[in-house]
């Protein structure tokens, strides 16, 4: 007979292999990810850079990596402060007040459309989730001459309700509610009932406050969203005072004259909000997209 020395041993080295191979595989996944996050970062970093020098330098280099602090300054960011043929201010605020506004109507609504649909039976549910999902296969460009129309008939163009209005519900908010309220118990809500809690009390003081990743997600998926829309307030703004900044800062760029240097400078500082919401939201942002994207 073996002694028990003998088949251990071979045991704890297949152990002490398999940790060693996970450790590899964890230092290559780590590796790999740095890297992408350089190159995903590389742009912005050209961009950044290209903020602080002379427009004359980006015609003759072009965007690129070279670092030099003889010819970079702040000059490019005072026109948009303290020259008058630029509303950057304007368009800033307008930025920001659009996507607060869209933001947490959206959340708001996508929340409590997603919640019904997935804890309350009744005639059509499936229907109307089938009509979310063709929504969200449709793109946005065949439905804006249809919204247009709509803004126009209700009177609300070249106005923020204009901007906000058609796209205060998300159908992807709608789809990633629904599966993230799927996978709470109703014991929750049978349990509030019992108390006397009322439908919407339910859904506010019992199941929102459960849905919290959810929301810390979607916050940051349609803030961008909001925040770098582009093709619709364009559609529907005419004042210049009333761009939001993606439109503010391409109306800079004109046959007649460009302003390379207050774009990439009013680009750099736009990040700043998104960069801000994410942080404030990243533990909600992953481990919403972890348990949402699983129902059960």
């Amino acid at each position: 007979m073996d002694s028990p020395l003998e088949t251990k041993t071979p045991v704890v080295k297949i152990k002490k292999k398999r940790k060693g191979s996970n450790r590899l595989v964890s230092v290559l996944l780590f590796l790999f990810f740095v890297i992408l996050a350089i190159i995903t970062l590389i742009p912005f970093y050209a961009m950044l850079l290209a903020s602080f020098k002379p427009a004359t330098e980006l015609f003759r280099y072009g965007l690129n990596l070279r670092l030099d602090f003889n010819i970079m300054n702040f000059k490019n960011y005072l026109p948009l402060f303290n020259d008058d043929s630029i509303l950057y201010i304007d368009w800033y605020k307008n930025s920001v007040l659009i996507t607060l506004i869209s933001t947490v109507l959206s959340l708001l609504l996508s929340a409590m459309v997603g919640y019904g649909l997935a804890k309350y039976k009744f005639k059509g549910r499936n229907l109307i989730f089938i009509l979310v999902l063709f929504i969200m296969m449709v793109p946005v460009e065949i439905l804006i001459l249809p919204l247009y129309k709509l803004t126009v008939s209700m009177h609300i163009i070249n106005t923020y309700a204009g901007i906000i209005l058609p796209f205060a519900i998300s159908p992807s908010a709608v789809f990633f509610f629904r599966q993230y309220a799927e996978g709470i118990p109703k014991d929750f809500m049978d349990a509030a009932r019992i108390d006397g809690c009322s439908e919407y009390g339910i859904f506010f003081r019992v199941m929102a406050p459960l849905m919290k990743p959810a929301f810390g997600a979607m916050i940051i998926l349609i803030s961008v969203g909001s925040w770098n829309n582009f093709l619709w307030p364009l559609i529907e703004m005419r004042e210049g005072s009333k761009f939001t900044l993606p439109v503010g800062l391409m109306s800079l760029l004109t046959p007649y004259g460009n302003n390379y240097a207050a774009v990439l400078s009013g680009s750099v500082l736009s990040v700043l909000p998104i960069i801000i919401i994410f942080l404030a939201n990243q533990e909600s942002f992953i481990s919403g997209l972890t348990v949402g994207g699983v129902k059960g």
